[in-house]
């Protein structure tokens, strides 16, 4: 059998047929010894005489191989590459100087001009297929890194398109959140309830809220699910369902009496109750913590339960402080669970904080949390120095007392770290004794306690 000339055998005949090589010399016999060559080889050839005239060919048809002579008139093989390379196009091309220069130098030159190879003139076939070989494999993983590449971006464009849905369904769960906190501040006679809701994301998973049966009465939370997310979120709606300021007759912690006469369960009672409606609900894992607290208006009468909540920060008028409480079991986790209560009484410009951990457990820029030192330290500057003029200690009341304290956390936080956790707190505070149109059959569960 006679030697297979090498010039015979197709470089990647399953490759060849689907490849474009565009072939740039000024001289035709050279330019024709390639074409040969490469149609030989199952590619597909183009052929210019110049460099302008193979970049109009290379606009028209994006070449996968380019063949150049280095040494042209007028735009030479190095001007010719580098305006190839700026042009770009669809995919890669393989760029070959044809080339009698040999020096390290002019090497280097060709490669800081977008070449990838050099053929020695004059070419020979064995060294053009290895040439042309080894391109192959690079544009073989050129496409495959592309074609990897669009299957990453649709699969990124398929999970934006999953995510927007996902983010347009929490903005509107945000929504839904927000309408069981319908009011943030309210006033009543003898006292003032104001809430603050910051979740760490579009939903959390605390809670806080308030609803008053009567004039002389006043109930107040601030809760916290396990967890986060979605599932809290759908947690805190339920918890707001049986806690409802506005439909009494479904709140659990409201007795109603004769008529449209209400009253409020003790502390402990709505505790226990809450817990045995959680345990009951087939499926539910979550658990969480509360301080539940009701107000007698006229007298500055506070009696709360604490479930595994944060202890309650008792805020007198003269800027004492006073952590209360014993802790207590987390509501949803024990059968039977009893709930201890504590009885507070408040003269006027008392004052009563109840907050989630979201506050305490805040990571500082000293790496540290904040703990209770740090809130009662930011308590402390947020309220007016003792014995200050009446206006500071009015812009120190209220949602303006609430938003002072959140601000100074978030400035003590570590920098461009957001919420961690959502942070809530309900403030209770004690004005005096209501007037004296005040009705006295709308009185609380003091019988009931």
């Amino acid at each position: 059998m006679l030697p297979t000339d090498p010039a015979d055998t197709p470089a990647h005949p399953e490759r060849g047929a689907s490849r474009h090589v565009l072939v740039v010399d000024d001289s035709r016999l050279q330019r024709r010894i390639l074409v040969k060559l490469l149609r030989k080889w199952g590619y597909s050839v183009d052929e210019a005489a110049s460099g302008e005239e193979a970049l109009a060919r290379a606009r028209a048809q994006p070449p996968d191989f380019v063949m150049s002579d280095w040494m042209m008139p007028g735009m030479d093989g190095l001007q010719f590459c580098r305006a190839f390379r700026e042009a770009g196009g669809p995919s890669y091309g393989y760029f070959i100087l044809l080339t009698s220069k040999s020096e390290a130098d002019d090497i280097a030159r060709g490669l800081d001009a977008g070449a990838d190879d050099f053929l020695t003139k004059p070419v020979s076939a064995n060294e053009l297929r290895a040439r042309v070989a080894a391109g192959e494999r690079i544009l073989n993983m050129q496409r495959e890194l592309e074609d990897k590449n669009r299957v990453i971006l649709d699969t990124l464009s398929k999970l934006q398109d999953a995510y927007d849905v996902i983010d347009r369904d929490l903005l509107q769960a945000k929504t839904i959140q927000e309408s069981l906190v319908p009011d943030f501040d309210r006033r009543f006679d003898g006292g003032r309830v104001s809430l603050l809701l910051k979740p760490c994301g579009h939903i959390g998973g605390d809670l806080v809220g308030m609803f008053s049966p009567g004039e002389n009465r006043v109930a107040f939370y601030s809760i916290d699910v396990s967890g986060h997310g979605i599932t809290s979120a759908m947690m805190t709606a339920r918890i707001g369902s049986y806690l409802s300021n506005t439909h009494l007759d479904h709140n659990i912690a409201v007795d109603r009496r004769v008529g449209r006469f209400y009253a409020l369960y003790p502390p402990a009672a709505v505790a226990r109750a809450l817990n045995e409606r959680l345990l009951a609900d087939v499926g539910i894992a979550e658990y969480f913590t509360m301080v539940y607290a009701i107000a007698d208006l006229r007298r500055g009468a506070v009696r709360l339960v604490q479930a595994g909540h944060p202890h309650p920060l008792l805020i007198r008028a003269d800027g004492r402080t006073e952590f209360i409480g014993q802790g207590g079991m987390p509501i949803g986790l024990i059968p039977g669970a009893q709930y201890e209560q504590y009885d507070v009484d408040l003269a006027p410009g008392d004052r009563l904080l109840l907050y989630s951990d979201g506050f305490t457990e805040a990571r500082l820029k000293s790496g540290e949390m904040l703990g209770e030192e740090g809130l009662l330290r930011m308590v402390a500057e947020t309220l007016p120095a003792s014995g200050g003029p009446m206006d500071a200690a009015a812009k120190s009341a209220g949602p303006e007392f609430m938003d002072d304290l959140y601000w100074r956390l978030t400035a003590e936080m570590e920098d461009g770290a957001g919420l961690a956790d959502d942070v809530s707190a309900t403030l209770f505070e004690f004005t005096g004794a209501p007037g004296p149109d005040a009705d006295p059959r709308r009185e609380g569960p003091d019988d009931d306690s």
